[in-house]
């Protein structure tokens, strides 16, 4: 069949018959890749898909999906309490995070499932040995070591299975294409017949993506756009805690995050992450300052750490790990401006330990109190959590589920929370902490640093 040349766009997926530097849809620069499909339709094949048929809005049924337990309490709460049949769900990560290892898992806790394994990266019996490690037993498991497309569906077709787990998709091709496996053009269009058979079929698809150095899951941006729930597994290699994150969840919160650690016998999960992340943290040592943040519906204390110091250059340097580097900035600015210190001639670097994503507002008073410690080389206290947002006037503003996070705080053992002032009548402080209420940054630094 005579191909047919076209570009499209990795960010929106606007289509083009000319190659140009910008998008003329999304103005994004240098987007703009080749794809090669067949004349008169999509190079991939279509899955079988029953004919559609119009249906009235009254008589369409709005009963709640048909969930199923994976049997690992972290990857239910991130999915919204189970995965949902039928539908697709994309998990990116960095090579050797632990994807593939987490979907054995699950194949090991499913029972009464039929479960259809393909893998581009691993043999028959490189699969068998991994499951044999992880304890995971046969059962109703199928492995397929496989890459070509149109040989999945095929095999998929005839087993029927209820769940289809693809290692990963950027090691699939579609032989209609001219274009080498995990192109953007294949990768789409692998993706695409995938979801077709998942929806016509009702089975399960968990789809396996790697990440780019950008962190995004390598292809089209309109990848995340097709699937039903994006995950992305987090952390750093050399530790033994990972973060699954949920980036866009259609039958469920985006907000929750699942904890866990790993070990030689595979993933375990975390029910507890604030011990976890508080670990082996330092006691009376200046440069730190625990933080109450929220993770969806669950409170998480994480330890900030800073080092301050004079700087021997004219621009001093900054570094910040984990919290946004222009927050960052901006704290600096309302600590020279409104706390009283010096500290925009000198070096900074911020660090959150165990690699937690800090993006909520509620870290700032203890990213402030963590660098004035530094700065001032005196101990906050190992007893001490500080819970509020900073605005740009020095204020100290409150936050959500301020009561929740209280709580946590009490229940793992610290004395003593630094809370915005204008909600201390509103609170309750559970038994055993002090609550030391402070209007600005000023009052905050004061209350434990002097």
């Amino acid at each position: 069949m005579k191909s047919k040349t076209s570009f499209f766009c990795t960010e929106c997926g606007n289509e083009t018959a000319k190659w140009s530097g910008k998008c003329p849809a999304c103005g994004a620069w240098n987007t703009l890749v080749e794809s090669e499909r067949t004349k008169g339709g999509s190079a991939a094949r279509p899955a079988s898909v029953r004919r559609a048929a119009p249906k009235r809005m009254d008589e369409v049924d709005t009963q709640e999906e048909a969930r199923f337990l994976t049997g690992i309490s972290e990857l239910d709460g991130v999915l919204g309490g189970g995965a949902v049949r039928g539908s697709m769900v994309l998990i990116g990560g960095a090579p050797g995070i632990g994807k593939s290892t987490l979907l054995m898992q699950m194949c090991g806790q499913l029972t009464g499932e039929k479960i259809l394994y393909v893998s581009g990266e691993e043999s028959q019996r490189q699969l068998k040995m991994r499951a044999q490690r992880l304890g995971v037993g046969s059962g109703d498991l199928f492995v397929l070591p496989e890459t070509r497309l149109e040989e999945i569906l095929d095999c998929a077709e005839s087993l029927e299975p209820d769940i289809m787990i693809v290692d990963s998709v950027q090691t699939l091709y579609n032989s209609e294409l001219s274009s080498a496996p995990g192109s953007v053009s294949q990768v789409r269009e692998c993706t695409m017949a995938i979801m077709q058979m998942s929806k016509s079929r009702n089975i399960t698809a968990f789809v396996v993506g790697h990440i780019n150095k950008d962190g995004a899951i390598a292809g089209p941006k309109v990848l995340e756009h097709m699937v039903d729930c994006v995950l992305y597994f987090e952390g750093e290699r050399t530790l033994s805690h990972r973060i699954l994150r949920a980036a866009k969840n259609r039958f469920g919160s985006t907000n929750e995050i699942g904890v866990f650690e790993m070990l030689d016998t595979g993933l375990r999960g975390v029910e507890n992450p604030s011990e976890m992340l508080l670990s082996g943290r330092p006691i009376d040592i200046p440069g730190t300052c625990v933080a109450c943040v929220m993770e969806g519906s669950r409170p998480i204390l994480a330890e900030i750490q800073a080092l301050v110091t004079p700087s021997s250059y004219s621009a001093p340097r900054r570094n910040s790990n984990s919290i946004d580097y222009n927050r960052s900035y901006l704290l600096m600015a309302v600590i020279e401006k409104r706390g009283g210190l010096s500290v925009a001639s000198s070096d900074m670097y911020l660090n959150v330990i165990g690699g937690l994503e800090l993006d909520e507002p509620a870290a700032d008073l203890a990213t402030v109190l963590a660098i004035a410690s530094s700065h001032l080389d005196r101990p906050v206290g190992s007893d001490v959590v500080a819970i509020g947002e900073i605005g740009l006037t020095g204020e100290v503003r409150s936050v959500n589920s301020l009561e929740q996070r209280l709580k946590e705080v009490a229940r793992l053992g610290f004395k003593r929370c630094v809370v915005p002032a204008h909600v201390r009548g509103e609170l309750r402080a559970p038994e055993g902490l002090k609550l030391l209420p402070v209007r600005n940054v000023r009052e905050a630094i004061a209350a434990v640093l002097y």
